[in-house]
């Protein structure tokens, strides 16, 4: 049976390291602040203007590219995950195609639009492309810029302070090898309560999911007029993403080992087997939590949080390429990514290197 393998990986942060201390000039926090609750010491974030998503997305895919052995022209399909595109539509996929200058090939391009868990699920989606032949080389990107939509200051310091920008993308390709490439992958959500982390503006729902629908300031239903972004929405800053830290933290300490366990006992495996586990770098505290609860020790956890904060869709993929770098995933290791986010979606994969 075919499988799909990593042939190829890289990631790029931006040169901007903003640590907490910088952040403390434009917001009422500290270095212990935010250190105490999210294990963050350091961010990357890109130049404006010059930077973007997709930009980044292509630094990344260059380097992952070229150690898979390939080159652009001979990728088939691009599958794109990020929260923060470089336009609302069209998405980021193509304009990735077009930074690496295969346009004329016409290769798909897909857009993952799932958070945090969207690198999990767009790799989930490549390897069923790839086992049914479909493709047979299919690049794979991370990208996130988060800085360009957070809210410097002290009403927005309970999200601004975590999330950093930067890319992370494989190359993956068929293989025959018996027992070797993604041996498993699970995907799972629950939209019981999507607002607990979100950005609700722009968006189509004029109020639809609230029952105070006045606190948008949208236009009576029989009036014409937009409600895709209104005067207060701008005022109130419904621009800018929002989040229950706390319910957030509860539930991601259930899913994540849950779903680690259940895709390793999908393959007979067990956490103890595991030899690199490389959870999304959404909170260290989680991180310590899920590793504690999964009896890891410090050899089978890789974590990055402290020096890029949360990089969404592409904190796995960054923490991967890391941690393949310093030799801390070598041949026939199992490694196995989890993920937790806005939606709430959840999922893992689970990888004989």
């Amino acid at each position: 049976m075919t499988h799909s393998r990593i042939a190829g990986i890289g990631h790029y942060v931006p040169d901007n390291i903003y640590t907490n201390e910088d952040l403390a000039k434009f917001m009422d926090t500290s270095d212990e602040w935010i250190q105490e609750r999210t294990g963050i010491k350091e961010r990357r974030f890109a130049t404006k203007h010059e930077e973007t998503t997709a930009t980044l997305g292509a630094r990344a895919s260059r380097i992952a590219i070229e150690r898979a052995g390939t080159t652009a022209e001979e990728i088939d399909f691009i599958i794109f995950a990020t929260l923060s595109p470089d336009y609302y539509f069209p998405g980021s996929g193509v304009i990735l195609q077009r930074e690496l200058g295969i346009t004329k090939t016409e290769i798909g391009a897909l857009d993952v639009r799932n958070q945090c868990s969207g690198f999990i699920y767009a790799l989930s989606v490549a390897d069923q492309f790839i086992k049914s032949g479909m493709y047979k080389n299919i690049l794979v990107v991370g990208a996130e810029m988060h800085s360009s939509g957070l809210e410097f200051n002290t009403r927005g310091r309970g999200v601004s302070v975590i999330f950093g920008d930067g890319a992370g993308a494989v190359v993956l390709q068929p293989t025959d090898e018996a027992g070797k490439g993604i041996l498993n992958s699970e995907l799972h959500s629950d939209g019981t309560n999507a607002e607990m982390l979100s950005l609700l503006s722009p968006g189509s729902h004029g109020g639809y999911h609230h029952d105070d629908k006045e606190q948008f300031g949208f236009p009576d239903k029989d009036q014409l007029g937009e409600i895709f972004v209104t005067q207060k929405i701008v005022d109130d800053g419904f621009l800018y993403p929002h989040m229950d830290g706390k319910s957030v933290f509860k539930k991601a300490v259930v899913k994540f080992p849950e779903v680690i366990t259940s895709s390793l006992a999908a393959v007979g495996k067990t956490p103890a087997d595991i030899d690199m586990l490389i959870p999304h770098q959404a909170n260290l505290r989680i991180s310590q939590f899920v590793q504690k609860v999964l009896k890891l020790n410090d050899d089978q956890v890789f974590n990055n949080i402290q020096k890029y904060g949360n990089t969404t869709a592409a904190s796995i993929p960054i923490a991967l390429s890391e941690a393949w770098e310093q030799g801390k995933i070598k041949d026939n290791d199992l490694v196995c990514l989890a993920a937790f986010g806005s939606g709430f979606t959840w999922g893992s994969v689970v990888i004989s290197w």
